[in-house]
This record gives C-alpha cells, structure tokens and sequence, in this order.
C-alpha cells in the first residue's frame, strides 16, 4: 500500500521524534526511580525524627509525673507549683501530639491502631485534669505503641536502601549510554529514510517532468494514468494523462482546420490556374467572334454571361482562400472584404480600425485564417440578423493579445443562448475561436441597444509566422 506524499515527507522526522520521545521516557523512568528512593529515605528519616520527638516528649511527661506524684498526693504543693506543672505538661503534650500527627500519615497503619493511638494521646491532654495516677496509666499504655512504631519504622528503614555515589554514578552512565545509543540510531535512520523517500518522489517527479518536456518537444504520447489515485504526485500524473489527451483533440482538430484551409487554398489555385485560364480564353474568343456581322449580337450575350461566371467563380475563389490575406495581410484581407461584397447595396453602415501591429505580431498563419474567418462570420450575422444601421469592427493589438470586436446598434439577442449552444454561426465562431486558444464572449453593445462580440487571443511568445 503506498503512503501519501505528505505522510512520506514527514515520515523521518517523525521516526527521529518517536526515538527522542522514547528517549525522554526512558530518562524520565530512570530518574522517577531514583526520586522514589530518595523520597522514600525522606519519609522514613521524617518518621524516625518524629517519632524521637514523641518518645522524647513522652518521656519528660512521665518523668514529671513520677516526680510530682508523691507531693500532690500528699498536698506539698502549692497552687502555683500546680499550674506551672500542668502548663510543662502541656507543652510536652503538644509537641507529642504533633509528632504523632506527622507519623500517622506517613506508615501505612491499621485504622485500629490508629484509632487507638490517638484516644491514648488525647486521654493524655493534662487540660482533662491532673490525675497523676490515671496520667502515669496513660502513659504506661503509650509506651508499648511507641515501641511498636519504632519497630515498623526500623523495619522500613531497613527496607530502603540509602542511595550511594555509585548509585548515581551507575545512573548517569546507563543514562549516558542509552541516550548515546538512541542519538546514533536516530540521526541514520532519520537520514536514510529521507533518503529513501525523496529518491523515490524524486523519481516520480523527474518520470512526470520528462512526460511534460516530451510533450512540449512535440511528443503527444499520453502517460500512462495510474489506475488508483493515492496522492498528490498520482493526481498529478492522472491530470498530465488526460491534459495530454485534450491537447491531443485540439491539435488533432487544428491539424483538420488547417488541412482544410490547406485543400481549399490547393482548390482555388487550381481554379484561377486552370477554370480561369479556360474561361478567359473563351471570353478571348467571344471578343473575336464579335468583330464579325453575323455572331456579334449571340457573342455580346455570351460575354456578358461568361463575365458573369468569372465574376462568381472569382467570388469562389475568394471565399475558398482569400489571397489577399496571403499577400497584404490580415487588415487589408478584412478591409477588402467589406469594401468588395458589403460596402455596397442596402447594407448598414460600417466603421472599420485595423491596428498595423496586428499583422507584425507574429500571428501564425492558420491563425490568420481563422481570425478572418470568424470576422466574416461575426460581420455576416450582423447583417443578417441584428438589422442594424450602423456597425463597428475592430481588429487592435493590446500588450501581448489580440483583440477583435464586432459591435452594432441592432436589436441584439439573448447573450445566454451562447452557451446553451445558440445557433450554428455562433457555433462555428466558439469552435473555431477554441481550436485557436482564443476566448470569446457577447456582451451588450456601448451604442442604446445591440450586441458586442469580442475575440481575446494571447500573441505567441515566439514570433514568425508557421507555414
């Protein structure tokens, strides 16, 4: 299965990623143990700590209890005595009460025992009374759950093991050594998979670059379009295959065009070298035959109809292939067209501006042909159809297009017929303006009503005309 362009451009610094992040994990794990010990020789140095304070504070309190025993008993102490000993004892109670807070949490205890140690302590509070006898019980049931916490304490304490310079020697160098190991595998792998990767979109790349150039050179023979699109460089490819089969069409149809052009163009020669060359000699003929009395009135009919046909047949000619194109140009073919077969008659006005750039643009000349063409075809429908007074036909050169606009004062139609397929002469101008590279379009005209065609073709970048 192949992965998308994208997901192999990111695929090595991904790997390298996925090694730091592992690399991060493992240091972080190692140096999480290492936390742990220590804050575990923390909690059983916080315990034993307290728990020397609670014995300690333990301890006085009985000490003073044993000593005032015997003289509060027999009433050899006065008031004051009285008061200063109950306020010892209870600074010595509340230093054992927070030491015994301080440990509760800290061991992991029965609920029992540690309910047990409480009421113990709390029985102990000299603010309950100063019973030195009941005091001394108290004390007599503290001692043995002292004893058991220093016990479990001693027991945790040999349980931790301290931590040791070695210790943190040996973590720094597995640490050193594992990051040097993850560091030299990360920086090959991330540089051969780059490797890898771009090799191969470099590889697809230049088989599509290659293609394109083949097609430039004038190669047409499509790519083959892959059968599943499964990233970019494949959408690319599929693109390139049926952007060369459309190019295929529309060189296919320029080379009917101009295959066309080139049979009428070989058809009207053959005319005037052979039909025109029969029939003047005909009309040689007729002139001859009107010298004499007898044919002059038949030859006179004959002539005028034998000029007649010339006339039409010269006509023919022109529409086939005109050649003033061939000799004057563009322009001048245009202007002769309108002052010979429109200019005349009942027909509307015209006003016509040829640019002389056009014919130095380096037009080739099919391209010519067909600009004329759809000129002719443009003109026509204006006459034909738009029954207009007055129309206005500009062929100009603007920076690196070629614009041709056909504008009149009629009574114009619906623009949007163009592209629901409109009729066959508007058919035939998008046609021939598409086998050109030309855009096209219909728009409402400057004058109050009718129609404005325009004709947009880019000048090739390379000049000369094509044969």
């Amino acid at each position: 299965m192949r992965i998308a362009l994208k997901h192999q451009i990111l695929m090595a610094p991904a790997a390298v990623l996925l090694l730091m992040t592992l690399l991060l994990c493992f240091l972080q794990y190692t140096y999480w143990e290492l936390s742990q010990k220590r804050e575990q020789l923390q909690k059983t140095g916080t315990i034993i700590l307290s728990l020397t304070q609670a014995n300690m504070a333990a301890q006085r309190m009985f000490d003073l209890a044993r000593q005032h025993e015997l003289r509060v008993r027999e009433f050899l102490i006065d008031d004051q005595q009285i008061q200063e000993l109950l306020d010892r004892l209870e600074e010595m109670h509340a230093h054992l009460t927070l030491a015994v807070q301080r440990i509760i949490p800290l061991m992991d205890l029965e609920q029992a025992k540690v309910d047990e140690l409480l009421k113990t302590v709390d029985q102990l509070n000299p603010r309950l009374g100063l019973d030195l006898t009941q005091f001394l019980s108290g004390m007599a049931q503290l001692q043995p759950q002292l004893a058991a916490l220093s016990s479990v304490t001693q027991q945790m304490k040999e349980a931790s093991q301290p931590i040791t310079s070695k210790d943190i020697d040996k973590l720094v160098d597995r640490a050193a050594l594992v990051s040097v190991i993850a560091l030299g595998a990360a920086i090959p792998i991330g540089i051969l998979l780059s490797l890898y990767f771009s090799r191969h979109i470099l590889r697809r790349v230049q088989r599509l670059s290659d293609t394109a150039g083949s097609i430039v050179r004038g190669d047409l023979t499509p790519p083959a379009a892959p059968e599943v699109v499964r990233d970019e460089l494949d959408d690319l490819a599929l693109s390139i295959n049926r952007m060369t089969e459309q190019l295929i069409r529309v060189v296919g149809t320029e080379k009917l065009l101009e295959g066309a052009e080139e049979e009428r163009r070989r058809i009207a020669m053959d005319i005037h070298d052979q039909t025109l060359s029969d029939l003047s000699s005909i009309l040689r003929g007729m002139q001859v035959l009107q010298k004499q009395e007898t044919c002059r009135d038949q030859a006179e009919v004959l002539e005028v109809e034998l000029k007649g046909t010339i006339a039409d047949l010269r006509h023919l000619m022109d529409n086939l292939h005109p050649q003033t194109l061939d000799i004057l140009g563009l322009g001048a073919a245009l202007q002769s067209h309108l002052e010979r077969y429109i200019g005349k008659g009942d027909v509307p006005e015209y006003h016509l501006y040829i640019s002389p750039e056009v014919d130095t643009a380096g037009l080739p000349r099919l391209t010519k042909l067909t600009l004329y063409r759809i000129a002719v075809e443009a003109i026509h429908n204006v006459i034909k159809h738009a029954r207009a007074s007055r129309y206005e036909v500009n062929l100009d050169l603007r920076g690196d297009q070629v614009v041709l606009s056909v504008e009149d004062n009629g009574v114009g139609f619906d623009t949007q017929q163009v592209t629901l397929g409109g009729g066959r002469g508007l058919n035939n101008i998008r046609e021939r303006s598409r086998a050109i590279g030309g855009q096209v379009a219909w728009s409402p005209s400057r004058f109050s009503t009718g129609t404005r065609f325009e004709l947009t073709l880019a000048v090739p970048a390379a000049g000369g005309e094509r044969a």
